[in-house]
């Protein structure tokens, strides 16, 4: 909506520097009484055309203007327009702005979410060596512990086996 803005705030511009202006601006200086008719009409039809496009585009700036078209002379409307399109040039730039900023943002957002992700998968990654290896060492302590009471079998049957023949021993010892 802002480019038909501008659009239509050109055509008027255009209008009233045009060649058939310029002719109807020297006529005024020339024939007084023509040239107010004329020039009215001319004011008449870029209040019009300001007007038309101001409804169509909802925009009471341009209706505005269209109303001091018909009562101011054509300097101040010149003014008027030269300042609006400053400030609509100026509402691009600050948009163009902010605009940068969003796509500069974004841009970063996207790369520190790549960043947090490789950390996130790394950590996964570290999370399930982790969990294999607490596996394996959980296997090899449940090994351990069984040869640790296997061996405690074979030393208690050890012991029995000592004392068995340490008693054969004795009773040899004792019988000579």
């Amino acid at each position: 909506t802002r480019q038909e803005e501008i659009s239509a705030v050109s055509e008027a511009l255009s209008f009233l520097t045009s060649d058939d202006a310029h002719d109807l601006f020297t006529r005024t200086f020339n024939f007084v009484q023509t040239s107010q008719s004329v020039e009215t009409g001319a004011r008449r039809h870029a209040a019009q055309v300001l007007a038309a496009v101001g409804h169509r585009l909802s925009s009471p700036e341009l209706v505005a203007l269209s109303s001091k078209v018909r009562l101011d002379a054509f300097t101040k409307v010149k003014k008027a327009i030269d300042d609006m399109i400053g400030k609509l040039l100026q509402d691009k730039e600050d948009e163009v702005k902010h605009k940068d900023y969003c796509v500069e943002e974004l841009n970063t957002n996207e790369r520190e979410t790549d960043l947090k992700n490789r950390d996130r998968e790394e950590t996964e990654a570290s999370i399930d060596t982790l969990k294999n290896e607490i596996h394996m060492l959980s296997q090899e302590l449940d090994t351990l512990k069984a040869e640790i009471q296997s061996l405690q079998t074979e030393l208690k049957r050890a012991g029995e086996d000592r004392e068995a023949e340490n008693k054969d021993f004795q009773d040899t010892v004792a019988d000579q």
